[in-house]
């Protein structure tokens, strides 16, 4: 049978032409979405479309490969990716429909010592990091928004508030879905990207409750609050990084919320901040009506759930003691060659590509740990219901699977779509050529790279399709400029974080939220600069992690 190897001088060959050719997908995506304003799954079909064309008669890719490289890239986006995104989002609605999602809410509300500021700090930073954790795709900034307004915050500093709190936990949203994706298409190891991603977001993360102080109440607020900034920020950050690195970066997100807010809670049985009456004075804020009261049962019927997930992937990822977990699910992994596709893409040495073999991982996916324990969760609201607020029955809850992936069919559809131009990219030799070309920067290309990934994520709204479009770019990149191919992955992932906040999908998110439908432009301008100057800090970061402060990394 015919074999085909990528070419990154395939187009008049010239590397520049041809990054130019194989760009064309990326541009067609870019135009539809932000020029013609098409749904973004339909945006995905066509820029698969063009992929396809550009690989046939480009890269002179024989058809059915090109074909069957999408088939492949279609199936990767449904199993695992949208099968993790589906449970992540079950398993909030799990709680929801218990109605002990609502004695999260009064927790959170509660805890604060009464002080706006702290409270919006941890509804925003640590109850939105658990939320994208879990949910992802705007859940974050719609629920912490309309909890920050019912305090009392005006709209626009609500919007703010919230869209820059949801930076810092985007990398390892839904279950890590960012680093699964990269690491698959790039055929790096995610735990290591992972693990570089949790030397990057943690820099952001201490920082951002500052920067939410300084917008809610200006220069007072650091004054009288700095010390609450500091411990939720460093609790946070320090959790990431821990998680991240020597954990399980799919966790990261729960490992850290809960600790930023384990940490609010030991500082303020310490420490009171100081103008608590003054702060509601002055932005205008009326005093709360007094919270419900919850009994020690509830409250810990209501963190049960991320206990149950904590200890579902801990046993997953580490139980070694007796049976060997983690080997024993990997063992359950069924790695199917790629009919027709496997065997006929080959290196210029003339080696089958490894990237053709796709792993079926119907036991050890994240996805289905999150099913373990989503159901364990069921099964106890179930039987320690209380009373009838809080009834779940086993059926409703499985039922709600179903619900679940209705709603999130446009969003698999965008999944499926983008992933499969992915793979037609990478496996025909767009994205090598792009690579190649942008590589031309040498060594300065790390301090350009997070730029990527805020621009795939700026315009799409998902840290998950930027590096479908951009993580295999960065890899070949690296590796023409001798840099290191998990630093620039890692860099296009956390690169996102800081462009999620400016991304047309959040703002009309967070205008819908704190009704402001049709001023975008004003929370647009609110936040744009924040995001600029994180980006720019970003890539200062980057580019010292490539030289001077490589020591710093877990390579």
């Amino acid at each position: 049978m015919d074999t085909f190897t990528a070419l990154t001088d395939a187009v008049g060959n010239s590397v520049g032409l041809s990054a130019l050719v194989g760009a064309l997908p990326l541009i067609t995506f870019f135009v539809m979405l932000l020029v013609v304003k098409a749904r973004a799954h339909i945006c995905g079909a066509v820029a698969l479309l063009v992929a396809l064309l550009v690989a046939i008669v480009g890269f002179q890719m024989p058809w059915d490969l090109a074909v069957l490289s999408a088939t492949q890239g279609a199936v990767f986006g449904l199993f695992p990716i949208v099968w993790i995104v589906v449970l992540a989002l079950w398993f909030y609605q799990v709680t929801v429909l218990s109605g002990r999602f609502e004695d999260m809410r009064t927790l959170f509300d509660t805890i604060g010592g009464g002080d706006l500021r702290i409270q919006a700090i941890l509804i925003a930073f640590c109850f939105g990091g658990l939320l994208e954790a879990l949910a992802g795709f705007g859940a974050p900034v719609a629920i912490t928004a309309t909890m920050i307004l019912a305090l009392g915050l005006k709209p626009l500093k609500t919007a703010t508030v919230v869209l820059i709190a949801n930076t810092a936990p985007v990398a390892f949203g839904a279950v890590g879905i960012p680093i699964t994706t990269a690491g698959v298409l790039t055929d790096l190891d995610p735990n290591t990207i992972g693990a570089v991603v949790g030397h990057q977001a943690p820099l952001l993360a201490v920082m951002v409750p500052f920067f939410l102080l300084l917008i809610i109440d200006g220069r007072r607020g650091l004054r009288e609050a700095w010390p609450a900034a500091l411990v939720i920020g460093a609790c946070f950050s320090l959790a990431q990084w821990w998680s991240a690195t020597f954990f399980s970066y799919e966790l990261t997100d729960v490992v850290a919320a809960l600790a930023g807010l384990a940490g609010a809670v030991i500082l303020l049985r310490f420490w009171n901040p100081r103008g608590t009456e003054e702060v509601r004075q002055r932005l205008g804020v009326e005093a709360p009506a007094p919270a419900e009261t919850l009994t020690a049962v509830r409250v810990w019927m209501a963190v049960l759930p991320y206990v149950i997930v904590v200890a579902v992937f801990g046993i997953a990822k580490l139980w070694t003691a007796g049976v060997n977990v983690p080997a024993a699910l990997a063992g359950t992994d069924l790695k199917l060659p790629w009919p027709g596709l496997d065997g006929r893409l080959v290196d210029a040495a003339g080696d089958p590509i490894s990237g053709t073999v796709y792993n079926f991982q119907w036991l050890s996916s994240p996805g289905t740990l999150l099913l373990i324990a989503g159901l364990i969760t069921a099964v106890v609201y179930a039987i320690f219901h209380g009373n009838g607020a809080f009834r779940l029955t086993l059926g409703n809850a499985v039922a709600e699977i179903g619900r679940t992936m209705w709603k999130m069919r446009f969003a698999a559809m965008t999944i499926v779509s983008v992933l499969a131009l992915a793979y037609v990219m990478n496996f025909s030799g767009q994205t090598i050529a792009m690579g190649t070309w942008v590589a031309g920067l040498g060594a300065a290309f790390a301090f350009f790279s997070p730029v990527l990934g805020w621009i795939g994520t700026a315009v799409t709204g998902s840290d998950t399709s930027a590096n479908a479009l951009f993580a295999n770019l960065q890899k070949t990149a690296a590796l023409e400029a001798s840099l290191d191919p998990h630093l620039l992955t890692a860099a296009n992932t956390s690169g996102g974080v800081v462009g999620k906040m400016i991304s047309p999908q959040s703002l009309a998110i967070a205008a819908t939220a704190v009704n402001m439908d049709g001023k975008e432009s004003h929370i647009f301008r609110a936040v744009i600069w924040w995001s600029v100057g994180l980006l720019l800090l970003l890539c200062t970061v980057v580019f010292l992690q490539s030289n001077v402060l490589a020591w710093m990394l877990p390579l």
